[in-house]
């Protein structure tokens, strides 16, 4: 027999630790000398201590392990107890990464608005220009690049180079989770016009169109992912509002270095608001 301090250290388990298991039930000493308190182990109840701690490391509480220990529990029960644990851990998981999620863009965004405060917004004429276009409702944002898959795919199929940096226009008036009204558009020089226009017809969803300018936009050169840049649309709109202009037409995201990717943020893109100065009434 073993004094429960030499079972502590064969076992490497605090005596504290043996107490609590012999109080719930879990693992009883061999012998109590009814003297002096002493408790005895012997050396056989190491396997049942080692299928305590085994169980403990799983994550079940002591009253699970005293279920799991018992005489009366059949191979199945212990399978179907493993399996319940094996659930409640898996969503653990799943709940946290999903709040890891949402730190990671909360610190993003604290990073981001420390960033945007250094863009500047600048008030600047937009040109007309001739252009090709698709336009279509779409689940997502990130879906438009479908369409410029469609409209550069044209393109090089005619062995044309667009003649400037391609935009996407928003038709929406407010921003929408799902069947979002996005078009995709690429310049092309004026005199393809007419071409165009008859090699395609009037029931092909590409148009060749003039896409108008405005007298004065609102732009901010955003850097980074797309993921990110509702933090940039944020820091242009309240510009807009605090400095007494207000929105004229559908704003642009002009791709000055983009792609299909969501999330680089080597991107550079300009945003860009038609607006007009709120006239005030004497």
């Amino acid at each position: 027999m073993l004094k429960i301090g030499d079972f502590s250290k064969l076992s490497q388990v605090s005596i504290k630790a043996l107490r609590l298991y012999d109080q719930k039930g879990l693992l009883k000493p061999i012998l109590v000398d009814r003297f002096t308190g002493y408790r005895f182990y012997s050396a056989h109840q190491l396997p049942r201590l080692n299928r305590i701690l085994a169980f403990k490391d799983l994550g079940f509480s002591l009253e699970e392990i005293a279920k799991l220990l018992a005489e009366e529990v059949s191979p199945s029960q212990i399978r179907g107890m493993l399996r319940l644990k094996q659930g409640r851990l898996e969503q653990h998981i799943t709940d946290s990464q999903e709040r890891l999620g949402r730190v990671e863009a909360r610190l993003k965004q604290i990073e981001m608005e420390n960033i945007m405060a250094n863009y500047d917004v600048v008030i600047k004429k937009i040109e007309s220009i001739t252009v090709i276009s698709r336009r279509d409702i779409l689940p997502s944002y990130g879906a438009i690049s479908a369409l410029f898959g469609e409209v550069l795919g044209y393109l090089g199929s005619q062995g044309i180079n667009p003649s400037g940096l391609p935009l996407a226009i928003w038709h929406d008036t407010e921003y929408k989770e799902s069947d979002v009204d996005g078009e995709a558009v690429a310049p092309i020089d004026p005199s393809l016009s007419a071409k165009l226009t008859s090699t395609l017809g009037q029931e092909h969803p590409l148009k060749i169109s003039a896409l108008p300018g405005y007298q004065q936009a609102a732009c901010v050169v955003y850097q980074g992912s797309y993921q990110s840049m509702p933090q940039a649309y944020t820091h242009l709109l309240t510009w807009i509002e605090e400095n007494g202009y207000q929105i004229v037409a559908n704003n642009r995201e002009v791709y000055i270095n983009g792609g299909a990717e969501q999330d680089n943020e080597s991107y550079i893109t300009e945003i860009q608001f038609p607006v007009e100065k709120i006239k005030i009434s004497a």
